[in-house]
């Protein structure tokens, strides 16, 4: 009888294990992506707001495929048919723009959607919100985000949240970024920004892995944690496995945009030197996989 419930446990082990591979084989996984490299406006938001025009020159000029704007506008704030031209010009395509809930509501949403449709951006990112780590509140801003992105997606736009470090704060046996991640539609981009999950202690490639063709954009940034000595926070002189990061956007993450964003500028460095030095790090790795 013993030897029956043994076996009996084993077969049903078995089982389970099977059944895991089978649901792991039939998810649908992402095509692999060959993702362009954008710049966030934040990184040189003074330098923007001095010289929106020739900033955004210089930054074309660096190489980068897009932008993803910040709520900095220019003298293109009323003139978004203006703007597109303008960005056209230099080559460069909107990846997507950081907005707050607020705008998104029913007074605004007509108003800020023109807008962006008009720019050619389609994907709209909130990029803070506190009610995100608050454990009686987090159920408002995945609620938010599920409307939002049914009500978006008949106009062919998707939206998302992006992380800091306390969206890794512990809830309900997880985090609230994976709280977040498993309560809202598929549709909602998870834009990691893999700086604030490294500071966490996190590891930003399993967060790209856990969550497939989620990460749809992703801010390559550097943010040392307290401990870590003899670095920079600078893409290429600190401690991200950015080639293994690069290799899950790429066939795990469905990635469409490497979003480089500067918010130190270590040694004396100007926003816009740190940002060229950070971009050429980036584009070391790209290489490297050629």
């Amino acid at each position: 009888m013993v030897q029956g419930r043994n076996i009996y446990k084993a077969v049903s082990r078995a089982v389970v294990v099977c059944l895991a591979f089978a649901i792991i084989a039939c998810t649908p996984q992402p095509e692999p992506t060959e993702p362009q490299v954008s710049v966030q406006l934040w990184s040189v938001k003074d330098e923007v707001k001095r010289d929106f025009e020739g900033t955004l020159t210089v930054l074309a000029d660096m190489g980068f495929d897009g932008v993803e704007f910040a709520g900095d506008f220019g003298d293109y704030q009323q003139n978004p048919e203006g703007l597109k031209t303008f960005l056209a010009g230099l080559g460069l395509q909107v990846s997507g723009a950081h907005i707050p809930f607020e705008v998104l509501d029913d007074e605004h949403f007509a108003a800020t959607v023109a807008f962006y449709q008009a720019i050619g951006c389609d994907t709209l990112i909130v990029p803070y919100d506190a009610r995100a780590f608050d454990a009686q509140q987090v159920t408002n801003v995945v609620a938010d985000l599920n409307r939002l992105a049914a009500k978006l997606a008949p106009m062919g736009m998707q939206i998302g949240y992006h992380n800091h470090e306390k969206e890794f704060d512990s809830f309900e046996q997880t985090t609230f970024w994976d709280y977040i991640a498993t309560h809202t539609d598929e549709n909602v981009v998870l834009q990691q920004d893999v700086g604030w999950t490294t500071y966490a202690g996190k590891d930003p490639v399993e967060y790209v892995k856990r969550y497939p063709g989620r990460t749809l954009t992703t801010h390559y940034k550097v943010k040392l944690p307290d401990e870590v000595q003899g670095k920079q926070p600078l893409i290429g002189q600190d401690t991200i496995d950015w080639s293994s990061l690069i290799e899950a956007n790429m066939t795990v993450g469905g990635t469409q945009w490497l979003v480089v964003e500067q918010e130190e500028y270590p040694n004396g460095l100007k926003p816009l030197e740190a940002v060229k030095i950070s971009k050429q790090g980036l584009e070391t790795y790209l290489e490297a996989r050629k």
